[in-house]
């Protein structure tokens, strides 16, 4: 049995674009309203329809045209794309193209790499949030150190806890005793200082040289044994810090003793400053004023302290070598 012709068999093929043709034609759509619908340009739809699929794209886009605009045309779509592949002489099977597969790959790849990205910068920001915290922990450390060098905590006789400045006059006073300078600090930048002879109430005179008393008018009749006058007693000298005079009604008096070089400050009630200087070794003073008083000592261990009379205890005052207390309260 011979098979058939080629032209026999080309002429037996029905050209699918005919056939939407003429459906649309049935329908009285014109070419520019179904290649609007479709999407498509007027050209590629007339060589779809006159079956010239060479022109197009490919034979996968020309079937995807034909099943589209079977569609649309309320027609067998499957029918249609038979009809094109024995019209162009192609396979159906085989030629899908598998395009989202091949579209996932790049979009992959980009999420790869964004994932990537981001962990860098999540791994920036940590360590660059480490690194500013332990910059700022070793900044505070520093600082307290700073102040903890800077500054002193001294208690108070009414049981509050007062931080003071290491630079303060009883310090300075400190420094200038061991160097041997003479110093005399006042407490109050910018005022004089106050001279503690010229201090608190109305100091009593020095003591003066015992005045002799008067020798009576000598008898002419009496006879009085010859005798050797006594060798004079050498001169004291006056004090260098002269002694307050007793208290007046409501003041009270602090004495303070002076066994070292030491800085000192003495406030009465009122705020008035009794005194402020630096005291020498074996010195010794007494201020009138009305209590209480607020004593200060840059050297604790080298004063002792009397108020009216009575000594005063400075250890439970003292904080290192300084000393702040109430007394008289």
């Amino acid at each position: 049995m011979k098979a058939a012709h080629p032209e026999v068999a080309a002429a037996s093929r029905v050209n699918p674009g005919e056939t939407l043709r003429q459906a649309r034609e049935s329908k009285g759509w014109s070419l520019s309203e179904v290649a609007a619908k479709l999407n498509l340009t007027l050209t590629s739809l007339a060589n779809l329809e006159a079956g010239a699929f060479d022109k197009l794209p490919g034979h996968t886009f020309s079937r995807g045209y034909i099943r589209a605009y079977a569609k649309l045309l309320g027609m067998d779509q499957a029918v249609l794309v038979q009809a094109f592949d024995q019209y162009t002489g192609t396979n159906a099977q085989g030629s899908n193209v598998h395009g989202l597969g091949r579209i996932e790959e790049p979009s992959r790849l980009a999420h790869n790499l964004l994932r990537i990205v981001s962990l860098m910068l999540v791994l920036a920001l940590v360590g660059g949030g480490f690194l500013w915290w332990q910059d700022n922990t070793a900044r505070r450390g520093a600082e307290q150190s700073s102040i903890a060098m800077e500054h002193v905590e001294v208690e108070s006789a009414d049981g509050t806890t007062q931080i003071h400045p290491l630079d303060e006059p009883e310090d300075q006073a400190v420094a200038a005793a061991k160097e041997g300078e003479p110093t005399a600090l006042s407490l109050n930048q910018g005022q004089a200082p106050v001279d503690p002879a010229t201090t608190g109430t109305a100091a009593a005179p020095a003591p003066s040289a015992a005045v002799p008393a008067p020798a009576a008018p000598a008898s002419a009749t009496a006879v009085a044994p010859a005798t050797t006058p006594a060798p004079a007693a050498p001169a004291v000298p006056a004090a260098t810090t002269p002694v307050a005079a007793a208290p007046a009604a409501g003041e009270g008096q602090v004495g303070i003793n002076f066994t070292a070089d030491c800085w000192t400050q003495v406030t009465d009630a009122s705020g008035k400053v009794l005194l402020s200087a630096l005291k020498r070794k074996g010195e010794t003073i007494q201020v009138n004023g009305k209590p209480p008083f607020a004593v200060r000592l840059g050297v604790a261990s080298a004063a002792q302290v009397t108020y009216n009379g009575q000594a005063v205890d400075v250890a439970p005052f003292t904080k290192g070598n300084t000393a702040r207390m109430k007394v008289g309260q």
